[in-house]
């Protein structure tokens, strides 16, 4: 199944998508104008009429449409317009362009549903991608992020994900917040299976990198490749190696250097920030779509 997507610099979205279950395939281009094989040139005139895009293939015997979209909308702001962070201009304009009815009405159902929420209007273009051609961007664009090395930013609405996240988990996870020590209930889990973030779903911690800790939070020796970034932390007149979500940028915990395993790393790390998924699971709602909608 295909569906494309704009949400900003193809960059970020193009790698907030890589990686997760169920997609198979991502490809950045231009969408959405009237200019034929336009380049990266063209497009940022501002008059070729496209959208910086990401053709994305997915398996939905694996990821839900309803997902895709609801993971869109959470990695950007769709309540700006022709803006995404920095970026100005109507190429970076918030668009979706579905390939089948199924995606339309789960898109139309799900912008009306964060409308009502917000409150705000969401300037998400929905349109059929049959009226439009895909236009591949230049090879070096293609999964910049991962070529380079770059972190490639994204910039998502914050009232967006005070919808999706209970209270707690916005608080530490969007406000870098902690919950009380001994009060996560993954303090002293030890089930088989792995830690997801809590908000969307990338698979951060095996089970067996997890150990037993007396600190209060849960404990890990290694996270999964490229699944965290580490920042510096001031904050509390302290300084301290922060861990973060790599695809939606969330605050997990703090990383240490007094682990007890052969790593000699100590994950700190919020249960509120993770959801566990076990080994037999064959289906998995993470934490920010159990909020009743």
């Amino acid at each position: 199944m295909e569906i494309y997507l704009a949400g900003g610099c193809f960059w970020g979205v193009q790698s907030f998508f890589n990686g997760i279950s169920g997609v198979k395939e991502t490809e950045v281009g231009y969408m959405g104008g009237s200019t034929e094989n336009p380049t990266y040139h063209d497009v940022c005139s501002g008059e070729t009429g496209h959208a910086e895009t990401l053709q994305l293939v997915y398996n939905e015997q694996k990821i839900s449409t309803e997902k895709i979209i609801d993971l869109f909308f959470m990695c950007h702001n769709p309540t700006l317009y022709h803006r995404q962070g920095p970026d100005i201009g109507s190429q970076y304009r918030s668009a979706l362009f579905y390939t089948t009815s199924s995606q339309k009405e789960t898109a139309l159902r799900l912008k009306k549903f964060y409308e009502d929420k917000l409150k705000e209007t969401i300037t998400t273009e929905i349109l059929p991608a049959n009226e439009f051609k895909f236009w591949p961007a230049e090879e070096y664009h293609q999964h910049y992020g991962e070529k380079t090395g770059h972190a490639c930013p994204i910039y998502p609405s914050e009232k967006l994900w005070k919808i999706k996240l209970s209270e707690p988990a916005y608080h530490v996870m969007r406000e870098k917040g902690t919950e009380p020590p001994f009060s996560g209930k993954y303090n002293h889990f030890f089930e088989k299976g792995e830690y997801v973030c809590a908000g969307c779903g990338q698979k951060l911690f095996a089970s067996t990198a997890k150990f037993q800790t007396t600190c209060g939070w849960p404990g890990f020796d290694q996270s999964e490749e490229n699944a965290v970034r580490i920042r510096k932390d001031f904050s509390h007149w302290m300084i301290r190696n922060e861990v973060i979500c790599s695809r939606c940028q969330s605050h997990l915990g703090h990383l240490f250097g007094d682990g007890p395993t052969k790593t000699g790393l100590r994950y700190c790390i919020n249960s509120v920030a993770l959801e566990f998924k076990p080994d037999s699971a064959t289906q998995y709602t993470p934490q920010s779509e159990q909020k009743e909608k």
